[in-house]
């Protein structure tokens, strides 16, 4: 994706993140940069959107600020006559959930979550994907098994399968998905309740039916959904 300004001036690195606070906080320019950082983010929003049928746009720069969710944002600073190119996006942002494990017991949590994702169309297939999916593992200290997916596509289920080997889910409740390893050597579990009456005795894959159930309830909320843009 290309813009009118220098997104160098923007994102310093090949993959920077955006946090909730403003990196030009000290700069002489901060409102330029400031407003042209919108700009990017409303439009890759707007672009994910597109890509998912959806009416309205997933991610914004308010409601990333708002929600304290952070942007791992992948460009191409040689691409646009030296003035770069973004390549794409990855969301996430820790919730507070109730994951059920495979005995049927409802843990607090406080997981990272990925919560959008969208490579450009011009991009995918090429490792873009990739390179930004292992990019925020690395800075965020933690392995594809420990995230809980909102919402996952057909093609994001298919990415993880294939470049992290996950693919058997946990059943639960609610619109997340978790896979086999979830549990296993992290810190963060707050609570474990006692065994509720429906046990869930194994892991299972997500069939192409739950995953199909979940792309339907994609198109129909207007909560945040993960991208199906992703062919990566």
């Amino acid at each position: 994706m290309e813009f009118d300004f220098n997104i160098n001036h923007i994102f310093p690195d090949e993959v920077t993140l955006i946090g909730e606070k403003s990196p030009f906080r000290n700069k002489t320019n901060s409102r330029l940069l400031e407003r042209n950082l919108q700009i990017v983010i409303d439009t890759l929003g707007k672009r994910s959107a597109k890509a998912q049928q959806l009416t309205g746009s997933i991610t914004t720069f308010l409601k990333s600020q708002l929600n304290n969710h952070r942007l791992f944002i992948l460009k191409d600073d040689c691409a646009n006559n030296g003035l770069g190119c973004v390549i794409g996006f990855l969301k996430v942002g820790k919730k507070r959930l109730f994951v059920l494990d495979r005995d049927g017991n409802h843990n607090e949590m406080n997981p990272l979550c990925v919560l959008d994702f969208y490579v450009h169309e011009s991009q995918q297939r090429k490792g873009c994907g990739l390179c930004l999916f292992k990019h925020m593992l690395s800075m965020e200290a933690t392995k594809a098994s420990h995230l809980a997916i909102d919402r996952p596509s057909h093609k994001f289920i298919s990415f993880l399968k294939k470049h992290f080997n996950l693919w058997a889910t946990i059943p639960q409740v609610n619109n997340f998905v978790i896979f086999d390893g979830f549990f296993k050597n992290r810190s963060d579990m707050v609570r474990n309740s006692s065994s509720g009456s429906d046990k869930i005795s194994q892991f299972r894959p997500l069939s192409r039916a739950v995953s199909d159930g979940i792309i339907k309830r994609n198109r129909q909320s207007d909560h945040t959904v993960m991208s199906t843009a992703l062919k990566d």
